[in-house]
């Protein structure tokens, strides 16, 4: 098959190439190879420290990797590279990049003194050009969505927590991103709050958003989840479809962890 017979539907919109990451003496990734293709829902599993959420804010340069490559859309993230070297991008060069890269963390990070509104249409007017009318059209679409329509002029210290990180959701989703990132976006919730967060990004998943969730919610990972990657010390043990690895995993260290999950 040549180049040309290949079709851009079957390239990964995110390519990890032997990524490392270490903290002074520390290696937190020890060598991460993960593909994600377009419209694929890859859940991220594994206990505290394993490096899940490391490896995430690599993909967006929020880490810098110690070596390895990151690739998303084709396009090799915080770097360019010459002549096999690898040199860091100018922090103009990297905001442009993370425009097309939508991140929703665990805590929410919305701006206390700005409404639900502002939160989210500040972002594409400030970062991608919109008028302000375009955005906030764009912005109370999104609060239909995320199922916040009528909440437009409220604080975040007016919502419960599952509220705001709705609108984290949707001031995610106002740039129009390429791809979405998770990092635990229910672990800091009420239990009773997370349902609502996680149906969500059920609907984003149903239209076809390519998303890598970490997250210990093993219930949402069945249904939602394309693929199920776990970590454990750095290192990817086990990868596969989610029903697979979820009901009959192959390694010794993913049935230890979802027997304790269970």
């Amino acid at each position: 098959m040549s180049i040309q017979d290949i079709s851009p539907a079957v390239s990964p919109i995110v390519e990890a190439i032997d990524v490392h990451k270490s903290f002074g003496s520390l290696d937190v990734l020890k060598g991460i190879n993960l593909s994600v293709k377009k419209g694929e829902v890859v859940c991220l599993l594994g206990p505290s420290g394993s490096g899940k959420s490391t490896f995430l804010r690599c993909i967006n340069h929020l880490e810098r990797m110690t070596s390895g490559r990151i690739l998303v859309d084709g396009r090799l993230i915080g770097y360019h590279e010459r002549g096999g070297a690898l040199h860091e991008m100018s922090g103009k060069e990297l905001a442009a990049q993370r425009r097309d890269i939508g991140m929703v963390f665990q805590r929410f990070n919305l701006f206390a003194h700005q409404d639900v509104l502002t939160n989210i249409s500040q972002p594409p007017i400030l970062n991608r050009g919109k008028s302000h009318d375009e955005a906030l059209a764009r912005a109370r679409e999104l609060l239909k969505i995320v199922d916040l329509e009528g909440r437009g002029n409220a604080y975040p210290y007016q919502l419960s927590g599952g509220q705001q990180q709705r609108v984290a959701i949707a001031r995610a989703l106002a740039m129009n991103p390429k791809l979405m990132l998770f990092d635990e976006p229910t672990s800091a919730l009420d239990p009773e709050l997370v349902g609502e967060v996680l149906n969500v990004m059920r609907k984003l998943a149903a239209d076809g958003m390519t998303m890598i969730v970490v997250t210990h919610e093993l219930s949402f990972a069945r249904e939602v989840a394309d693929r199920i990657v776990f970590m454990d010390q750095g290192v990817v043990v086990e990868e596969g479809p989610a029903r697979e690895v979820l009901d009959n995993p192959s390694r010794d260290r993913t049935q230890v962890f979802l027997k304790r999950m269970h």
